[in-house]
């Protein structure tokens, strides 16, 4: 988790702890809030201290017990402010995962250049749809989400209207594993492949492949989307970060041109990815 992260819920932590220290009808203690709100009296203990980040739902049920309604906008402010970097999956998925890929959809639509590093799968942009629909199926079953894959499968394929629109240029670099990660069916895994081999005569798309052999000057780490070298996009198992501060933008940019350094491209790539293909049919 960020430091930016923590330290955002430890200020909410404090505030929190302020309405309860000047309830209208006196300083209530953590047994008795927690008593009214019917919780546990750890919640209470985690939410001040920072260690859970609370839903809208406690901060109102907060501001009530404490008898200060009015103090819910300012505590929703401040939840939105850092939620608009870190997304948990928890409360992303619970709509399913189609408003996700709507997300990231709009988020590539308006951005020009576009840089990805990704090391553990085909990236969305370039999946078909039956891999996307592998990755999306084991997401849910990860999390336990809503089974929306067959609208989440179509958001993902719009995105890829991009490629082929014009006014963008795609540079993402692939870790050479990535194509032989067996995420999906090997048949499935054969036609992303080939699926990959065509995408490399794109104008608007130069792909790189990292390969398993290279000498790295940084490790392969996390894959990540760059949006107009002032936005990173980036995802953990719990959450997604959305980061636009300049440090950040900066040392992800520097990561992404560590890494290509050791990238090949062109006719080398296309080698590396029909080889990743016939090692999966050998006849």
């Amino acid at each position: 988790m960020s430091t930016d992260y923590q330290q955002a819920r430890e200020t909410l932590g404090a505030r929190l702890r302020e309405l309860r220290f000047s309830a209208p009808e006196g300083r209530l203690t953590g047994t008795a809030l927690a008593r009214r709100l019917g919780w546990p009296g750890s919640k209470v203990s985690k939410l001040e201290l920072g260690k859970q980040t609370a839903t809208p739902e406690d901060l109102q049920a907060w501001a009530e017990a404490c008898g200060q309604p009015a103090a819910y906008d300012e505590l929703r402010a401040r939840l939105a402010g850092f939620e608009s970097h870190i997304r948990s999956w928890r409360r992303q998925l619970v709509g399913g995962h189609k408003p996700v890929q709507d997300a990231h959809n709009e988020a590539q639509a308006g951005a020009k250049v576009l840089r990805a590093w990704e090391s553990s799968w085909i990236v969305g942009v370039l999946q078909t749809p039956d891999y996307a629909r592998a990755v999306l199926t084991r997401s849910a079953e990860l999390h336990r989400s809503p089974r929306d894959i067959e609208a989440a499968v179509r958001s993902r394929m719009k995105r890829q209207e991009l490629l082929y629109a014009g006014g963008r240029r795609y540079h993402i670099l692939l870790w050479e594993p990535v194509l032989r990660s067996l995420i999906c069916p090997p048949s499935v895994l054969t036609a992303q492949l080939d699926r990959l081999m065509g995408v490399i005569n794109l104008d608007t798309v130069e792909l790189g492949i990292v390969p398993l052999t290279a000498s790295l000057k940084a490790p392969p780490g996390l894959g990540f989307w760059l949006y107009d070298d002032r936005q990173v996009v980036t995802e953990t198992w719990h959450a997604e970060l959305w980061l636009d501060d300049a440090d950040s933008v900066a040392l992800y940019l520097r990561t992404w041109r560590t890494l290509r350094e050791s990238a090949v491209h062109g006719a080398d790539a296309h080698h590396l990815i029909d080889a990743a293909r016939r090692a999966l049919d050998p006849r």
